[in-house]
């Protein structure tokens, strides 16, 4: 894991592994392992994530996306962009996520937030961020929600994508 001074560190894929690998046994395991890999694999903000909807990823036959929209609302400086699902684990493992989000009829409600407290409602960004770094100090890694960001964006740059 590289570091600079005031800097989210950038995780190694062997930290990153161990997260995942550890948060499967857990509690909220499904909802924070996806919570990891979209900022892993999408490079989205905790604010970001916390304002994710149903209806951000998926259509209206509950099929994925490819390519998904943040609105105005949902960035750091209202500007809204896009990003890909392309990845196939990240895919593999919201399928699953949002297949245990449908109701008893088989039904996904597109408006509920993507990520649920455990009391049921969308998370505050900040308590987000705190679950993040929880998820990473468990394992032994001084890490937090925005090291998932910096390690994407490091691991674009690498591949030359500016």
């Amino acid at each position: 894991m590289s570091t600079e001074k005031g800097k989210a560190p950038v995780l190694s894929p062997e930290q990153f592994k161990r997260t995942i690998k550890y948060q499967k046994s857990t509690k909220h395991g499904l909802r924070n392992t996806v919570l990891l890999m979209i900022s892993f694999y999408l490079g989205l903000r905790a604010k970001e994530m916390s304002l994710l909807i149903v209806s951000d990823l998926v259509d209206a036959n509950g099929d994925l996306k490819e390519e998904c929209m943040l609105k105005k609302h949902q960035t750091k400086r209202n500007k809204s962009r896009r990003f890909y699902l392309t990845n196939e684990k990240l895919k593999k493992v919201l399928v699953e996520y949002l297949k245990a989000k449908k109701d008893r009829d088989g039904n996904l409600d597109l408006d509920q937030p993507l990520i649920k407290s455990q009391k049921g409602g969308s998370f505050d960004p900040n308590t987000l961020q705190q679950l993040i770094h929880r998820c990473y100090k468990c394992v032994g890694i001084s890490a937090s929600s925005h090291s998932g960001r910096r390690t994407y964006a490091t691991r674009q740059a690498d591949r030359g994508v500016s």
